[in-house]
């Protein structure tokens, strides 16, 4: 299987450096790029509605789209997951 490229947005990257401890933000990175190699793993969801995946990480949720045409995912937004499905 081929490779994808990981894209992550500017204000996910801002979600990611504000989690507390440094071992879930470690975590998280690590469960990102899994996401090259196999961009729906196990435990993964398509979310209702939207062209959207969501990934658990512990207690966070990780949200992402897939391109499969051009081989890239997409990170869109990284947070705990009480807050994540709301929008601001």
């Amino acid at each position: 299987m081929a490779k994808y490229s990981l894209r992550i947005k500017k204000s996910a990257r801002k979600e990611l450096q504000s989690i507390a401890t440094k071992a879930d933000r470690r975590r998280i990175v690590k469960r990102i790029q899994s996401l090259a190699d196999n961009p729906r793993p196990p435990g993964a969801l398509k979310l209702s509605g939207l062209e959207r995946y969501r990934l658990r990480q512990g207690r966070y949720r990780i949200l992402y789209t897939i391109e499969d045409t051009v081989l890239i995912v997409h990170v869109i937004k990284i947070g705990d997951r009480k807050d994540i499905y709301r929008s601001k």
